[in-house]
């Protein structure tokens, strides 16, 4: 079976092919759409992203939306996460971030991915969330990874995703968390098969 991934993002591809079933085939489809992710949570944009692939496709698709979630800044910045400082690199995102926490001796923070399956053959839609706790450093760490990996540390460690490296990441982020629990629930509903 094949399923298309609603994202430009190979380092989200990658991510979810680490916990793909084995008899499910992977594909990056080319479409040159815009969807406007004006979502207010993580699950509506996920499934905003897997109609608008599924109706361009008219075949399975995955779609997910995720972001970091600071509990000193109320959530933020939430589902603007990749649309934060729009233009400016993650470097720049994550040094305004650590400005923004200077005075807080609260650093608690969460991943959060939103994981969305949609067939437009047979109608079928599921969503989920994922999740992966941690604080938030207070410097940039290590270069691996991607996004505000090199500031969060995730409980059970003291070095941030951007140190640890996918080998640890592909076990614990909230997109893998989100991505296994989807694939799980297809698998039990028979929605696809191994």
């Amino acid at each position: 079976m094949r399923i298309c991934v609603a994202t430009k993002n190979e380092h989200k591809v990658h991510e979810i092919a680490l916990v793909l079933p084995s008899a499910i085939e992977l594909a990056i489809e080319e479409l040159d759409i815009d969807v406007e992710e004006d979502g207010e949570t993580f699950i509506e944009n996920s499934i905003i992203k897997a109609l608008e692939y599924g109706k361009h496709l008219n075949e399975p698709v995955v779609a997910d939306d995720s972001g970091l979630s600071i509990d000193a800044l109320d959530g933020f910045p939430g589902v603007m996460s990749a649309r934060y400082m729009e233009g400016h690199s993650y470097i720049e995102k994550m040094e305004s971030i650590l400005t923004l926490l200077k005075n807080s001796a609260v650093r608690s923070a969460r991943f959060v991915c939103a994981a969305t399956y949609f067939n437009p053959q047979s109608k079928f839609l599921l969503s989920v969330e994922g999740y992966v706790h941690g604080t938030i450093a207070y410097e940039i760490r290590g270069e691996q990874g991607f996004g505000y990996d090199p500031i969060f540390i995730p409980d059970g460690y003291d070095q941030t995703f951007g140190e640890l490296g996918k080998d640890v990441k592909k076990f614990i982020s909230h997109r893998s968390n989100a991505f296994k629990k989807l694939f799980d629930l297809l698998l039990k509903t028979g929605e696809i098969h191994e």
